[in-house]
């Protein structure tokens, strides 16, 4: 009489989920009655299931002593698959549930503006919105707000913006800034005069870029005409220009938005009382004129209000 034929991995057959199920719970317990209550099941349930699975595999999974269980040589092969796997599904029903609890939302920046005034602030935001995913992008393009592609952008100019809905977020009032090594040395920096010795550091515009208050206005304002403007580095971004500040390359002209935390921390310094030098432009926040998102809304007083705050401290100088 033949005897039946072993099923191979060959013939792509998967065991009953249940028997699975019941195995992996008694093999991480070592133990059919905690396996069953893990299960809200029979412990007799439970070793049925196993037997089943024993049938399949047709050697046994377990060495039984009195209540006691061991894996034998091919369930202790088994068990780490079966572990992973139940865990790799658990992780695939998170993920489709997500969607419904979670809400993607983009926003476009320019890159000092991400980098100087946003990056440190952001975490804030998603711990008091964790459902909000936000997706940021920093470039100087016009984005496209109006057409749906980006929930919310930030923008530095005047705020006249076509068909988008724009209000004024933060000032954009510059000061000079430099390293506290300046204000000592052979030339230390005390007073307008001093900029003679020291190297002026400048932002060239992008061709997208609203014109930035410059050292001949700032100069201008303080009847420094005499001073020499044109020399020193140039960089296209704002951010550029603080950090070569911050390491002794000269006194930068920065919104103060910017450079408010590396003046608490002492990593850069304000040398004149009277420095600021105001602007008429501003950075914007831009959504679309109707159908704002409520992640959207939320992101845009989360940001009114952080402006507000830092503008605050500010006015407290």
């Amino acid at each position: 009489m033949s005897q039946s034929k072993k099923e191979t991995p060959a013939d792509g057959r998967i065991p009953p989920l249940n028997a699975l199920k019941a195995f992996e719970a008694a093999a991480r317990r070592l133990n059919i009655t905690r396996a069953a209550e893990e299960l809200s099941v029979t412990p007799g349930a439970i070793s049925q299931q196993i037997r089943i699975l024993e049938q399949h595999a047709g050697a046994p999974l377990f060495h039984r002593e009195g209540r006691q269980i061991a894996l034998t040589e091919l369930g202790a092969e088994l068990y780490p698959l079966l572990h992973d796997g139940f865990d790799y599904l658990k992780r695939a029903g998170d993920l489709l549930y997500r969607p419904n609890r979670r809400h993607a939302l983009a926003i476009s920046v320019p890159p000092s503006f991400a980098v100087k005034w946003l990056a440190p602030r952001i975490a804030r935001f998603s711990a008091a919105y964790p459902e909000v995913e936000v997706w940021m992008s920093a470039d100087m393009r016009l984005a496209d707000v109006g057409g749906g592609r980006v929930d919310v952008a930030v923008r530095y100019g005047r705020g006249d913006y076509v068909g988008v809905r724009s209000e004024r977020l933060l000032s954009a009032d510059v000061i000079p800034v430099c390293s506290p090594v300046l204000l000592a040395g052979k030339h230390p920096l005390k007073r307008p005069d001093d900029l003679a010795h020291h190297a002026l550091i400048h932002l060239r515009p992008g061709d997208l870029e609203e014109p930035r208050p410059d050292w001949p206005t700032w100069l201008s304002a303080r009847r420094l005409d005499h001073l020499d403007a044109s020399a020193g580095p140039r960089f296209d971004q704002t951010a550029l220009a603080i950090e070569a500040a911050a390491y002794g390359q000269g006194v930068a002209l920065a919104p103060y938005a910017f450079v408010a935390g590396d003046l608490a921390s002492g990593r850069l310094v304000a040398p004149f009382a009277d420095g600021a030098l105001s602007t008429e432009l501003a950075y914007h926040v831009l959504t679309k004129r109707s159908g704002v998102s409520e992640p959207a809304r939320a992101f845009v007083r989360w940001m009114k209000s952080e402006a507000h705050a830092a503008e605050q401290r500010t006015d407290d100088l």
